[in-house]
């Protein structure tokens, strides 16, 4: 990827992420990236071609978190890294986390199945240890740092840790 290309992209999400994808223009982009607009649309097609280049990269991170977790054979050692995930987030990944959460509400674009590895494997994990209901565990863990996820990209809580603890505390991790 040439230097101009990556100047593009993180213009892009840094727009999209703080502006809102609806909001901002390839005209926009350009400016912010110090390009010509005719340039985005040679290197990524349109506004949809650069948000998908974007989504790519935002999946390949995504992946990145995963993969420490779904090696993890213990169950309360996998359950913990996940839990762990939404209170990890470093400041250089807030925008890209942003846009992702944003884009669940601003188009009809959002995949879910990047999750359905993850799913099982946390059903699994209840399983092994013995919940009452595993599938609804899941979901309740899901929505749990789905919000967390949330709230610390809006605003930094105080106490991140001692909701952390708190959380590992409730699932005896």
């Amino acid at each position: 990827m040439t230097e101009k290309q990556e100047n593009i992209l993180k213009a892009a999400l840094k727009l999209f992420a703080t502006q809102g994808y609806a909001s901002t223009s390839t005209n926009k982009v350009a400016k912010e990236a110090g390009v010509s607009e005719g340039l985005i649309f040679r290197h990524f097609e349109s506004k949809e071609g650069l948000l998908a280049a974007i989504l790519e990269m935002g999946h390949e991170l995504m992946k990145q978190k995963m993969a420490e977790i779904l090696i993890t054979s213990d169950p309360k050692e996998m359950l913990r890294k996940y839990m762990e995930l939404p209170f990890k987030i470093d400041q250089s990944e807030y925008e890209m986390w942003r846009l992702m959460y944003a884009l669940k509400w601003q188009t009809n674009g959002y995949d879910t199945t990047i999750m359905e590895p993850m799913k099982l494997l946390l059903k699994n994990a209840f399983e092994k240890l013995e919940y009452e209901n595993p599938d609804a565990e899941v979901e309740l863990l899901l929505m749990f740092l789905d919000g967390a996820a949330t709230s610390f990209l809006l605003h930094e809580p105080n106490n991140k840790q001692d909701i952390l603890n708190s959380l590992k505390l409730k699932y005896k991790l």
